[in-house]
């Protein structure tokens, strides 16, 4: 649809400029939700504002609402800088060139381009410098929460999370009985961040960007949640609504497509649908870490013996620079059972009914893709908020097994247990329930649906 250049129309429209966190899972929830809210609001424009590689990704899908635009800034790196194995360093350079850069292209290339004066920020709550720029333009500032919501408490609380780690230590497994409305979780469980004592130890912007949660959160016109209140803890929820001017719950952006625009063509290049309309149902061992995690050498190799001694069939993604590490004769040994690719459409592979069980790190996406397919999940956390959805997984809601590492001995015990053993059918009458409650709570009637049309209006009157 195309933006009216009328006066009058001029006069109603609002410029909202969006500041994704283009990392990880990050890089998906934004830009899915500014494109519903896009084609909610069509006298609305979006300044789409981010580094060109992540621009390209978001902007090369078809159907790209006319009244999203594109602006690219730096992304932080120095010309000629090779970077280290380390993600964070990247994600360091980046927010360290933001404050200067972001407003740059505010001023200078999107109020510009547009002729409209920016009258909100809608970020991603990680890009905390868009918060100062709000103040500076003196317009409304509107972060979402991309995480587990529960991953809120322990940056609001964090001095009292310190004060158990000093007591008890830093990877205690003491269950946590001090967060509201935060159930099951372990302290060790808890974002790393949250935990360090020693304060020297907060060597890099991103753990700095994160402790700071807990002030910079209240000062939002709104916290946009990326999850459904019905399935949150309703004290978590009083808690964490005591604390912030509003909280929109407006569903998990990742699992349902959105009504407004067509399925792009499904993409899978290695065959895998194919492959596994040729299993047995429920029988096979899916495996993927996702964009940013990467299990320790020793635990790829852990998690190949344990299917070839296993004999599990299986279908792996991972990447192709990560295939030496596997133990020699592997691939050979099991190609007649697996099938290891570098790319699969996740969502459509954890619906086929041939998938048994999903193995995997636990980031939410992942966590809540697994349940929406009503697909048990074995799980091992790295960093972030993966050890409390993890937990969620496991001891919450009961549809997945939570591992420390990834061993031979282990990972055989996990995938017997819920391939092959009784108490394996009720973690996955678990999953088939969270599959049901999830297709519940995502219907228009719904919270999200509601709170979804609050922030349409909240963006259309600020």
């Amino acid at each position: 649809m195309a933006i009216s250049s009328s006066s009058s129309d001029r006069d109603e429209m609002k410029h909202v400029a969006v500041i994704p966190f283009p990392f990880g899972s990050h890089r998906i929830t934004l830009p899915n939700l500014v494109f519903k809210l896009a084609h909610a609001a069509p006298n609305v424009v979006f300044s789409y504002i981010a580094p060109p590689q992540h621009n390209q990704e978001v902007f090369s899908k078809p159907n790209i609402p006319q009244n999203v635009k594109r602006f690219d800034i730096s992304d932080g790196v120095p010309e000629g800088h090779v970077l280290g194995n380390n993600p964070i360093e990247k994600i360091d350079l980046f927010l360290k060139s933001c404050p200067q850069n972001l407003k740059q292209a505010v001023v200078d290339l999107a109020v510009k381009s547009t002729n409209l004066r920016v009258t909100c920020i809608l970020s991603d709550a990680f890009m905390t410098p868009s918060l100062t720029l709000a103040q500076e333009l003196k317009v409304p500032w509107i972060p979402v929460w991309v995480c587990l919501p529960t991953a809120m408490s322990p940056h609001f609380y964090a001095h009292i999370v310190q004060q158990h780690c000093a007591k008890h230590g830093m990877e205690s497994d003491k269950l946590v009985d001090f967060l509201p409305g935060v159930f099951q979780m372990r302290i060790a469980d808890l974002p790393y961040e949250s935990r360090i004592i020693d304060e020297d130890k907060e060597t890099t912007v991103m753990s700095r960007t994160l402790n700071s949660f807990g002030k910079t959160l209240p000062q939002a016109k709104a916290v946009v949640v990326n999850f459904y209140e019905e399935i949150v803890p309703p004290l978590f929820v009083e808690d964490m609504r005591s604390k912030l001017q509003s909280m929109l719950f407006v569903g998990v952006l990742t699992l349902f497509p959105s009504p407004f625009s067509s399925s792009p063509p499904l993409m899978d290049p290695s065959g895998c649908l194919e492959w596994l309309e040729k299993q047995r149902s429920r029988s096979i061992v899916y495996i993927c870490f996702g964009t940013v995690t990467v299990p320790p050498p020793p635990e790829l190799v852990s998690i190949a013996e344990a299917l070839e001694a296993g004999e599990f069939p299986y279908l792996w993604v991972i990447r192709d620079d990560l295939k030496g590490i596997l133990p020699d004769g592997f691939v050979s040994g099991t190609i007649k059972r697996g099938k290891i690719v570098p790319w699969a459409p996740q969502m459509q592979v954890l619906a086929h009914e041939s998938v048994g069980v999903y193995v995997a790190h636990s980031g939410m996406n992942s966590m809540m893709e697994s349940a929406a397919n009503g697909v048990p999940m074995i799980c091992r956390h790295f960093f972030a908020d993966q050890g409390m959805c993890g937990r969620t997984a496991s001891d919450v809601w009961g549809f997945g097994l939570k591992l420390k590492e990834f061993t031979k001995t282990g990972l055989m015990k996990s995938l017997n247990l819920i391939l092959m053993q009784e108490e394996g059918n009720k973690v996955r009458e678990n999953a088939l329930k969270m599959k049901t409650t999830l297709q519940d709570v995502a219907k228009p009637e719904g919270k999200a649906a509601h709170d979804f049309k609050t922030l349409v209006e909240l963006i259309s009157t600020s």
